[in-house]
Order: structure tokens, then C-alpha cells, then sequence
């Protein structure tokens, strides 16, 4: 019958949904506990261009807050 199609049906989910989360979870141990940024328009680059000259350490995934501004 039509539900014997579940279980592969729900096999062949698992196994598309894992890459997604396991890259989010890389991600965001590589960037410092933030997920990955990803700038679509220029403005986005141009943020993320000055996060990085604000933080001080070169990354832009590492904000410092409002003191290290001049």
C-alpha cells in the first residue's frame, strides 16, 4: 500500500537535512559562536568590511562594541 513508502520517505529526509545543520553547526565553530555571514548585496559587504575594521583584530565575526570606535 501507499504507506509503505514512509519509511524510506523518512530516511531520504534525514539524510538531506543533515548537511544543512551540521554546516550551520561548522560554521559556527569556526567564526568564534557566530554563524557564517553572507553578504548577497554590497551593502552587506560594506557592513561586514566595517565590522571588521571596528573589531581591531581583522575578523568580523569578533565585535568589540561601541569602545573600540574612534
Amino acid at each position: 500500500m501507499w504507506y509503505e513508502i514512509l519509511p524510506a520517505l523518512g530516511v531520504m529526509t534525514v539524510c538531506l537535512i543533515i548537511p544543512g545543520i551540521a554546516t550551520t553547526h561548522i560554521h559556527k565553530f569556526t567564526n568564534g559562536g557566530k554563524e557564517k555571514r553572507i553578504a548577497r548585496l554590497p551593502w552587506y559587504w560594506y557592513l561586514m568590511e566595517r565590522d571588521k575594521r571596528v573589531s581591531g583584530t581583522g575578523h568580523y565575526y569578533e565585535s568589540k562594541g561601541l569602545e573600540n570606535i574612534h
